[in-house]
């Protein structure tokens, strides 16, 4: 029987089916938390009918099957579908990236990958204690964080296409959480436990698309040495997610076309048909109906990924969504010293617009906590932030006026702390390539003829970037 004080405590459960290492946490964590023990799913489910803990602590791998993530995944769903309230963190060796993710899609907090010390454990467990709302509030429907109508109705509408067996096009500006749209309709669906492969069409060489979607047989183009399967292949019976999707060759279009009619394709060099079942998730930041009026993608192909069409809202649309994303992220990103901000930064906060969305957001949070650790944010701290986030070209002189530069440059190292030039140069880099995208409506042959270099080196510069955003 737990004592007076131990049920004061938080109520911990934690399940592994490695005894020492749940005796081991047992006994550290027994003076902050008033801890339960399970070995497997059927004894967590069991503990828990007869009291809520308010933390669980799960092992991905449990038994019958201990080398697979199935049945602690299902445990999360099981008691996330029961006890809504309950904030999950999972402390596992299987530390693919793929099973981080899918388990925060199911609803868990945190991933913490084994061996972890249980003084770090033990923090981690205090910080999602600390976090406000509830689990459910927060990350209802794969880590989608917030509650404003826009995404409320996200929600609705993935829980309502995720087990439909037609493609869905995600339509959205850069940065508004377009990927993980994609990854909730897997995981929320009966393909969950089958493969989820992402390809980014626009930062992908053309020549190299079909190879990549289709594979290719053994010497069917120089450097071909071995037969590979390509995207379809790998996806069956999964999800395959095709981003920048108006990225793709219009000659390649027709190709694509033919999958999603009748799942038949051809590798590369072969004339074998082949069948894939994935299930095609394509995104885009274009007006895909514009590019169909223009002539750059094809209207039967649009129509075609189009039977459903998620909208990811900007962030400016989202309201105090934005201060739930905060204190997600200063969280993740602080450890056990995250930054807070003060309540005027707060309303500064608010009030700015995030033209970079989510991704500028979760950077800007980055910086904050990297130099500014468990402190509280002033306003100036976090305009200067701000600031050096998202350059807008309208407030910029002329590139080719001198003294302009010069006296805006002067201004900037006057007034803003820790300013770092590689960091505005690629600021500046990126804005522009960012305008002659948005000039050309996403044609990069064009953007690259507008910027006045060749599309090769645009290619790698937009890796670079997502590189940096990741």
């Amino acid at each position: 029987m737990p004592t007076p004080d131990q049920q004061n405590q938080p109520a911990l459960l934690i399940v592994d089916d490695d005894p020492l290492i749940t005796d081991a946490l047992a006994f550290v964590l027994a003076r902050d938390f008033n801890v339960a023990v399970a070995h497997s799913r059927a004894q967590a489910n069991q503990l828990t009918q007869a009291r809520s803990p308010d933390l669980a602590l799960i092992d991905l791998g449990l038994p019958p099957k201990p080398h697979k993530p199935d049945e602690g995944f299902a445990l999360i769903r099981d008691l996330l579908g029961r006890i809504p309230s309950l904030r999950i963190l999972v402390l596992s060796g299987q530390n693919d990236e793929i099973h981080a993710r899918h388990a925060r899609a199911l609803g868990a907090i945190d991933f913490v990958a084994k061996p972890c010390p249980p003084e770090q454990i033990r923090a981690r467990l205090q910080d999602a204690l600390r976090l406000p709302g509830t689990p459910q509030a927060r990350f209802t429907t794969c880590g989608l964080i917030g509650q404003s109508p826009p995404l409320n109705r996200l929600r609705l509408q993935l829980q309502q296409y995720a087990d439909a067996p037609f493609p869905v096009l995600i339509e959205g500006e850069s940065g508004s959480g377009k990927e993980l749209l994609a990854s909730c309709l897997h995981y929320l669906s009966r393909r969950a436990d089958a493969p989820l492969l992402a390809l980014n069409c626009a930062a992908i060489a053309p020549t190299l698309v079909e190879p990549t979607l289709f594979g290719y047989a053994k010497g069917a183009f120089t450097g071909a040495l071995q037969a590979r399967p390509g995207y379809f292949e790998d996806a069956s019976g999964g999800t395959l997610f095709l981003d920048e999707i108006g990225e793709l060759p219009l000659e390649l279009q027709a190709k694509l076309l033919r999958v999603l009619e009748n799942g038949e394709y051809q590798r590369v060099g072969e004339t074998q048909t082949r069948t894939s079942q994935a299930r095609i998730v394509a995104a885009t930041n274009r007006d895909l109906k514009q590019e169909v009026r223009a002539g750059r993608f094809r209207a039967d192909l649009y129509h075609r990924l189009s039977v459903f069409t998620l909208t990811a809202p900007p962030l400016r649309d989202l309201g105090t969504d934005r201060l739930m994303l905060l204190e997600h992220f200063r969280t993740q990103l602080g450890g056990s010293a995250p930054i807070e901000l003060s309540a005027a930064a707060r309303q500064a906060w608010l009030d700015y617009h995030f033209p970079g969305n989510v991704r500028e957001l979760r950077n800007i949070v980055i910086r904050l906590s990297a130099k500014y650790p468990g402190q509280i944010i002033s306003v100036e701290q976090l305009e200067n932030e701000l600031d050096s986030a998202s350059i807008d070209l309208q407030d910029l002189p002329l590139p080719s006026t001198i003294p302009a530069l010069k006296e805006l440059a002067r201004k900037q190292l006057s007034s803003q702390l820790n300013f770092e030039l590689d960091r505005m140069l690629k600021d500046w880099e990126q804005s522009y390539v960012q305008a002659a995208l948005d000039i050309t409506h996403g044609n990069l042959s064009q953007a690259a003829r507008l910027l006045g270099i060749n599309r090769t080196t645009l290619y790698s510069r937009m890796q670079t970037y997502n590189k940096d955003d990741s």
